[in-house]
């Protein structure tokens, strides 16, 4: 069987392992997102976002529906506490299902005018929760429900965990998109995807530097993806980005040198790093569910 990994870089090799495969765990949805492991679980919750529900995958146990309706559910995440934090893009919020299955909204808001869509969303290790909002689940009735935009624009924003009070951390995006932190982190990296709607449109990945207060500089492009976007993507123990694309997955040193390719045989949309440890990427691409071991650690908690 044909190997699945691009070395481009030499750097890459570490990471492409000898005798493994793309499996493909499940398919039958309609753009699948948002990926999240649940170690202490031992399963994945995923997004199916037109067909309006979540699923879950259980090693050994198969997939079944986690919750539907689920409003339209798009990115997720876990919590400090490994609660799951959801973007919603039917009810133009995000949410945290806490321990008992209840649902406890986070932010819905901004001066008053209620959010566009938010779609993914990282926690910091300060319980600070990060969130990108561009309109894609109110352009249409297909992912959402086809609403005006309320906000000045589509921004990131930062929930502060004391007074939970919503915050644009950065104001300057056409469509923010993946976000997540370096494993130290000292950055913040946020995807613009305005590619989807505009031929001339950016589909790159921004680094920002984060300072103690949350306060974020710099903003300077990291790295250009190509074919594709980056919607959505994770970072591992060594600080490499590996990033949803056109062609698959795709792996960026920390200084923003493409280092290899996962081929996925569908668009990605988005990944996540699971398994006991760590070391096998869920990989959420249109109609289905991959997963492939590579030689790389996710980093993060859970």
């Amino acid at each position: 069987m044909e190997s699945p990994f691009e070395i481009v870089d030499s750097r890459f090799r570490r990471y492409a392992l000898g005798n493994v495969f793309i499996e493909k765990l499940h398919t039958g949805m309609r753009w699948a997102e948002g990926p999240v492991w649940f170690g202490d679980g031992g399963h994945l919750i995923w997004s199916d976002i037109p067909n309006n529900r979540m699923m879950r995958w259980v090693e050994g146990g198969g997939v079944s529906v986690f919750r539907s309706p689920s409003n339209f559910t798009n990115g997720n995440t876990r919590d400090r506490q490994g609660r799951l934090v959801s973007c919603e893009h039917g009810a133009r919020r995000v949410t945290r299902t806490e321990y008992d299955g209840s649902i406890t909204v986070l932010a819905d808001s901004h001066k008053g005018r209620r959010l566009n869509s938010p779609n993914d969303v990282v926690v910091k290790s300060d319980g600070s929760i990060w969130f990108t909002d561009p309109p894609y689940g109110i352009l249409t009735d297909y992912e959402g429900h086809k609403s005006e935009i309320e906000q000045d624009g589509c921004h990131v924003y930062r929930i502060d965990p004391e007074s939970g009070q919503v915050a644009v951390a950065a104001g300057d995006f056409d469509k923010p998109n993946g976000i997540a932190f370096s494993p130290d982190e000292r950055m913040l990296y946020v995807a613009d995807t305005g590619a989807s709607h505009r031929d001339d449109g950016p589909h790159h990945i921004r680094a920002f530097t984060v300072s103690e207060s949350g306060i974020l500089s710099g903003g300077e492009v990291f790295a250009t993806i190509e074919p594709g976007l980056a919607d959505g993507f994770r970072l591992d123990t060594d600080g490499n980005i590996w990033t949803s694309a056109g062609d698959g997955v795709h792996c960026f040193s920390p200084n923003g040198d493409l280092l290899g390719k996962v081929r996925v045989p569908e668009v990605v949309s988005n990944l996540a790093f699971g398994g006991p440890k760590r070391n096998r990427l869920f990989i959420t691409a249109t109609t289905s569910l991959y997963s492939v071991y590579v030689g790389a650690v996710g980093a993060g908690r859970f």
